[in-house]
């Protein structure tokens, strides 16, 4: 939900920073999510001025461009050449000065920048309309009829204004707060500030003509209705103002009616609806349920069958033309050519309206709020405003009395605290004066008083608020929690010490990740049997880890790997048609050495099998290395762990592979596993391990994450083929690529490797895609071409490379 605070300040005058509210608001229970800056024209027209031709010629060298020089309010007059027919001496014309940022109506924003045209020097632009989104119109550029100074900002003629707008993120109970209105009602009780709510006394209509009788059938879905009938409007554009605030909130305007109906619901929080009158057969209108089945067609133009619980907006003749608190009906909504109006503003069932929305799948700004519960004591109020509001921007007279149909009224609810448990669910001792302000302040009232008991009576747009726990959680999110201060027996001493690094939080968050991408996690004993390691180049057998009291020969050492453990769970479930596995595990190796026994932590990871079930959907196809080395890679990802350089193997547990290098130390090994070892466990398929060294890893400080918008401008991509020494590995591109182009170039992609006679002895072809993306802008063919040359003139002279078809 946005909040303007230029609309905001219509309802409380609060002078403080928006940041201060922001806060406020935040440690009250409504999260703010973000603030904005809204301008009613993109840019604000920064580096725009007021400026005056004081010369104009042909352009010497172009008919159709005209040389000026252009009074800006400086010490010399801008050269500026203008392609525009209209230009002449003595215009007041909009100057866009060199640096300054252009936001058009249509197409890319773009910087003025110094140039020469056609040998001219052209230092700004004389603008048109449609260049600085004021218009459509590219015939010409504006000339203005104003006596204002030469180098008056163009903000400062146009009126351009600038609006914060505060994003919070509404809770569901907090339906209260679900509008302008809800949120002063909150800064209230926050800052001790006044409310201010439009006078509108009361509306005497001109005459009575347009009387529409309102029948409400089910009062349990309606318990009150309230309405009008205005005539004589015209329906058109909203002025400025208006447009402006609503799209200061994201609200895209539509026409005068309505926008203030708009107005009004994210005003005060009241939903409204308009129906044009010469639409509502039998000139009244019924609140009623319709049998189950009924067609409707809704607004979107979607012909939906009604439930039977649905309450509906009928006319004399039971045609329904609304989906009551949900959605209006294509054929009775308000037009261009609509005359008259009756506006509707009611309390209506949160169990009816959610039922409802959620059967037709319909969620509208009215749903919303209806389903949560609104104030019932608003929709009269809420009428006269938006009737004023209405006949201000659509003329019109008010041609019938309110109706205002309230059966059993709404009461208060009321609530019984005692100023102990206020104390005692607090954790402090709040004085009662300031418990009695916050509820004055909160528009909860006290009844009564007696023997340190308080019976209040609870507002009912306040649904969230109905028992003691949340009168106390109201008085402290207005006291402040960070007024309330730790007791005495929280002390520290009694605290137990928290770990800086927790490697438990880090395996779970791994495992977790490693589960996403389809790995089950396996635990395997410590225990093994030395043949396992016999004759494995670094393995030797006086650095086992002896059992002295073992139960058998197979459990006889300490293991000095993951992997036969491993490779015993992958075989299990082999034999128990169970082949295509990706299991991980947490576990420790232990070794003997000079120094002592040493243990060392792991992460293990085991892939093996097909890389998905037989199917007709798709033919079966075995793992390969890039179906470990991707989770591999996830996990460095997921621990913050950059900078680590790839080599080939040197671990004798591997056929090929690579070792993962960070500061001279290996981090991790990963490859396929030699035969002669799985044969040791009784596995005949191939299978992929790798092995991390958890040790280093978790005990390396992880940086906080770091999060950054989404680019709203678009990829690009170019692919090379590059032939290439076969020494040359992929990394070694990916790293001179990055090296050379560090702004645009947001990730690299090998599609396709080859090696053959037709590219010679010791030749490899990669075929590369470059991902190319600027945070700010949408990237030209100029730009794109001279970074792919200056990655391709380093590859050239870096690493040999023959590059095809340049």
């Amino acid at each position: 939900m946005k909040i303007s605070l230029d609309w905001l300040s219509q309802y409380i005058d609060i002078d403080a920073p928006v940041e201060e509210i922001a806060d406020k608001l935040t440690q009250s229970g409504l999260e703010v999510e973000g603030l904005e800056t809204f301008e009613t024209l993109p840019g604000g027209l920064r580096g725009l001025v007021i400026g005056e031709v004081t010369s104009c010629e042909k352009h010497p060298d172009a008919d159709r461009l005209s040389k000026t020089t252009v009074n800006v309010g400086e010490e010399e007059d801008l050269p500026i050449v203008c392609g525009a027919p209209n230009v002449a001496k003595g215009q007041k014309v909009v100057v866009a000065t060199v640096g300054a940022m252009l936001y058009p109506g249509e197409g890319e924003p773009f910087k003025i920048k110094k140039g020469k045209i056609r040998g001219e020097v052209s230092l700004g632009m004389i603008c048109a309309e449609d260049e600085i989104s004021l218009g459509n119109s590219h015939d010409g550029i504006m000339v203005l009829d104003t006596d204002l100074p030469n180098g008056t900002p163009a903000a400062e003629y146009f009126g351009v204004k600038e609006d914060k707008v505060i994003e919070i993120g509404l809770t569901p109970n907090r339906a209260d707060a679900a509008s302008h209105y809800g949120v002063a009602r909150e800064l209230k009780a926050l800052y001790g500030a006044e409310l201010k709510l439009p006078e509108v006394g009361n509306i005497s209509p001109e005459n009575t003509s347009g009387n529409i009788p309102v029948i409400v059938e089910n009062v349990e879905a309606a318990p009150r209705y309230c309405g009008l009938t205005i005539d004589g409007l015209t329906v058109k554009d909203s002025p400025k103002w208006l447009q402006d605030h609503l799209k200061a909130i994201g609200l895209q305007p539509i026409n005068n009616v309505v926008d203030a109906t708009n107005y009004i619901l994210h005003g005060l929080g009241q939903p409204l609806h308009a129906f044009d009158t010469d639409k509502i057969g039998g000139r009244k209108i019924k609140v009623k349920t319709l049998p189950e089945g009924t067609p409707f067609t809704t607004l979107d133009e979607v012909e939906r069958k009604l439930k039977a619980e649905d309450l509906m907006i009928c006319d004399g003749n039971d045609t329904p033309m609304c989906i009551a608190g949900v959605f209006g009906g294509l054929e009775s909504g308000v037009t261009e050519t609509t005359k008259s109006i009756f506006l509707e503003s009611a309390y209506f069932s949160p169990d009816y309206v959610r039922k409802s929305s959620l059967v037709h799948g319909l969620k509208t700004d009215a749903s919303f709020r209806f389903e949560r519960g609104t104030d019932p004591d608003m929709p009269p109020v809420a009428l006269k405003i938006a009737a004023k509001l209405i006949q201000e921007v659509a003329g019109g007279e008010i041609t019938s009395e309110i109706t205002d149909l309230y059966g059993k009224k709404i009461e208060p609810f009321e609530v019984e605290v005692s100023y102990k448990n206020i104390h005692r669910l607090a954790g402090a001792e709040i004085p009662e004066e300031e418990i009695n302000s916050i509820l004055k302040s909160l528009e909860i009232e006290i009844k009564a008083e007696n023997e340190g008991k308080l019976l209040l009576s609870v507002p009912p747009y306040r649904v969230d608020v109905q028992r003691e726990a949340d009168i106390v959680e109201d008085i402290i999110r207005i006291y402040g929690y960070d007024n309330i201060g730790t007791q005495e027996f929280m002390g520290a001493e009694f605290l137990a010490p928290v770990a800086k690094n927790d490697h438990g939080k880090r395996k779970a968050s791994l495992g977790h990740l490693l589960a996403s991408q389809g790995f089950h996690e396996i635990i395997t004993n410590s225990l093994t049997k030395p043949e396992y390691t016999e004759g494995i180049d670094g393995f030797k057998a006086e650095e086992n880890v002896d059992i002295l009291n073992k139960l058998s020969e197979d459990l006889g050492i300490m293991r000095r790997t993951l992997l036969f453990q491993g490779l015993e769970v992958i075989a299990h479930n082999i034999n128990r048609k169970q082949p295509n596995l990706k299991l991980f595990e947490f576990g420790k190796s232990y070794k003997k050495t000079e120094e002592g026994y040493q243990e060392q932590e792991h992460l293990a990871l085991f892939v093996s099998g097909n890389k998905f079930d037989e199917s007709w959907l798709a033919k079966s196809e075995g793992v390969a290395f890039s179906d470990l080395a991707t989770p591999a890679l996830a996990v460095l990802e997921k621990l913050g762990i950059k900078g680590y350089n790839s080599v080939k193997t040197s671990n004798p547990l591997f056929t090929e592979g690579l070792d993962l290098v960070l500061n001279e130390k290996v981090i991790a090994s990963l490859g396929l596993v030699k035969k002669s070892l799985t044969k040791k466990a009784g596995v005949k398929a191939s299978v992929f391990f790798a092995d991390f060294n958890t040790d280093i890893l978790f005990n390396k400080k992880q940086k906080p994450l770091v999060y950054k918008e989404i680019s709203k401008f678009p990829e690009v991509r170019r692919d090379l083929s590059l032939v290439l020494s076969s020494k040359v590995n992929f990394q070694e591109i990916q790293e001179l690529a990055k090296k050379t182009e560090r702004k645009l170039l947001q990730s690299i992609n090998v599609f396709d490797t080859f090696e053959g006679e037709q590219l010679g002895e010791g030749k490899k072809s990669y075929s590369v895609s470059f991902f190319l993306q600027d945070p700010n802008k949408t990237l030209d063919d100029k730009v794109i071409d001279k970074t792919m040359n200056r990655l391709m003139d380093a590859f050239e002279k870096e690493l040999g490379a023959e590059i095809k078809g340049r």
